[in-house]
């Protein structure tokens, strides 16, 4: 059965995008395997009111099935959604003087996916987006579904080698993108990967880097660069024809179709791109939108950002499927400027992680600004400290606030506390399963353990990602043949079903709400021909939750310091996976078979950074 399964998780993943005469007999062949795959996880389209319940002696939960799960892709939804509130505002973007209503930015969604054809792109093409939250971001996450193509996001704090890797390893065919923000100049970064991008007519580049690339679409620049499109223009298109194209291309779309890739890691090293489907991440999103008690008359201020799930679904789309409107204060997080939005909009809603909401509670022009209206909204991306929440339900009213928990391979969200919950279980748990999501704590020989014990959180159900892009090896690694994500988190669940994280089988930490995981940093540091071994870890911090370090042994005759290291990540990695904390030393503590001990490295230098700050 595993094998079966796993046969038919590669045949999904092979034939999702494949371009060929026969598509659509392929297409509806993955259709069905998918359906079969889903089916023998113990799930169908919605689950079983009469499935045996679990033993509520052991950590195994079922959520509701109720309310049913949605059976439709995002154009649709979205299409639905205008049609209910037309005249009620959408998107609202101060910043950019952008102020949509439903009806408005359903007919800027399908401008911008009708362009998007007419250059020449086919529904399974994947199209980067490489920018902070602009209102062009938005446009394209739902213009790309209506088109059929896959959205990739590509975190801003990429420098040049993430972002190779990335294009390529999903074979990129367009790339959206910001020329510059603050000292990121985007335009000029992709430049250095494409020196070819001037020399040919736009949609005809060749790079020699950058294989598959061959548009690129450049937001808010009045005359794009020789070579790229105008974002503006693409999506200003009123071409009867393309928007014809469209509605056909929409029209054969299924909720199963892959839509989305989001790039993850882990102590394997390189990035994988999660692949999502419209079914997974409505779904989820409707899902968060109904925790928080969201409706057509909310207004929900996102300053998290867009390319990572936080932003896209528990942001944007738990948004859209409830009539919400999307409020984006700008394009890169500012208390101050947050504040503003949030008092000027009367939003009702407000996201963000604990660095986020303690960064506007302690700005000194917190008093000037009425929150009253606000209510709801999500903290999540690291633990909350009890104090934190408790000025935030007080000084900002967000009495209704909710904790979530979730990864983006699972969408993201599978736990979830909501606004009846106690305060108390809103800061000591991550709520209690979603509906329509199974979870299981097991013992290291897979076995369920009794509620209270810990163990490795697993997790099944629709919300389940599709595989990782072109690895079926790490997505088996992942997904086991009956279904379940192996989540790397250790966990509890109580008598009362609430869930609480513990610890981290894997070694990723997490640094003011940016998952930072060690095995890709130690693979960067090894190309520097000085360091022989290094091994990175996380140690406790203040401000960010925890603060990269890196423990180095020199190469025989190497001569390097602390500086030359970080000049050495400089501009080639994310600013937030720099280490802050570089050692040099003789040698790693093993274990006899070899294994770095970095528990005992995490302690030292625990103990060396207390001693320091003595004096």
């Amino acid at each position: 059965m595993r094998r079966r399964v796993a046969r038919a998780r590669r045949f999904v993943l092979a034939v999702a995008f494949e371009r060929s005469p026969s598509r659509s007999r392929i297409r509806a062949r993955a259709r069905r395997r998918a359906r079969w795959r889903i089916g023998a996880s113990g799930y169908a389209r919605r689950m079983s009111p009469d499935r045996i319940a679990p033993d509520p002696a052991l950590s195994h939960v079922v959520g509701a099935a109720a309310p049913l799960l949605l059976d439709e892709t995002i154009g649709a939804m979205l299409a639905r959604i205008a049609a209910q509130w037309p005249d009620r505002e959408a998107l609202v973007v101060p910043p950019q003087d952008v102020r949509l209503t439903w009806r408005a930015f359903d007919a800027a969604v399908s401008r911008l996916g009708a362009g998007l054809l007419q250059l020449g792109l086919a529904p399974g093409d994947r199209i980067g987006v490489w920018s902070l939250n602009r209102a062009e971001w938005v446009l394209l996450q739902f213009a790309s579904a209506r088109a059929g193509l896959v959205l990739v996001n590509i975190n801003p704090a990429y420098r040049t080698h993430e972002l190779e890797y990335a294009l390529n390893l999903v074979g990129c065919r367009a790339l959206a993108i910001v020329p510059s923000f603050k000292s990121s100049h985007y335009l000029d970064m992709l430049r250095e990967l494409a020196p070819e991008l001037g020399r040919h007519p736009p949609g005809l580049l060749r790079a020699r880097r950058l294989p598959d690339l061959r548009h690129v679409l450049v937001m808010g620049a009045h005359a794009p660069p020789a070579g790229a499109h105008a974002f503006d223009a693409v999506a200003a298109c009123d071409d009867p024809a393309a928007h014809a194209l469209l509605d056909q291309v929409s029209a054969r779309l299924s909720p199963d179709d892959a839509i989305n890739i989001q790039f993850t890691s882990g102590t394997t090293g390189a990035p994988k791109g999660a692949t999502l489907t419209h079914r997974n991440i409505v779904n989820n999103g409707f899902f968060v939108g109904e925790a928080m008690r969201l409706s057509e008359r909310d207004r929900l201020c996102i300053p998290v950002p867009f390319y990572h799930c936080f932003g896209m679904v528990l942001g944007n789309l738990a948004c859209v499927t409830h009539g919400a409107c999307m409020v984006i204060p700008g394009e890169g997080f500012d208390p101050l400027a947050t504040l503003r939005t949030v008092a000027a909009e009367r939003c009702t809603g407000l996201h963000g992680v604990p660095t986020m909401f303690i960064a506007q509670l302690q700005h000194p022009q917190f008093g000037e600004f009425d929150l009253s209206s606000l209510r709801t909204g999500i903290m999540a991306g690291a633990n909350c400290p009890v104090e934190v929440m408790k000025q935030v339900v007080g000084r900002m009213h967000m009495q209704q606030v909710t904790i979530a928990y979730g990864m983006t391979e699972t969408s993201p969200v599978s736990f979830q506390t909501v606004p009846d919950d106690p305060l108390e279980r809103r800061v000591d748990s991550v709520g209690r399963v979603h509906p329509h999501v199974e979870v299981r704590i097991v013992d290291e020989n897979g076995d369920t353990v009794p509620r209270g014990g810990i163990g490795e959180l697993l997790t099944r159900g629709y919300s389940v990602m599709q595989g990782y892009w072109g690895d079926p090896r790490r997505t088996a690694e992942a997904v086991d043949g009956d279904g379940w994500m192996h989540t790397g988190d250790q966990a509890t669940i109580d008598a009362d079903g609430y869930g609480r994280i513990v610890g981290r089988l894997k070694d990723m930490l997490i640094r003011g709400g940016e998952n930072v995981y060690p095995r890709e940093i130690e693979e960067f540091l090894y190309a520097h021909p000085a360091i022989a071994d290094v091994q990175v870890f996380g140690v406790p911090d203040e401000k960010f939750g925890e603060e990269v370090c890196a423990w180095i042994r020199l190469a025989e005759g190497a001569a390097l310091d602390a500086e030359a290291v970080r000049g050495f990540c400089q501009g080639r990695i994310a600013h937030y996976k720099i280490p802050r904390y570089i050692e040099f030393v003789e040698a790693l503590p093993m274990t006899i078979s070899g294994k770095p001990q970095k528990y005992l490295m995490r302690e030292t230098m625990v103990e060396l950074l207390a001693a320091r700050s003595r004096g």
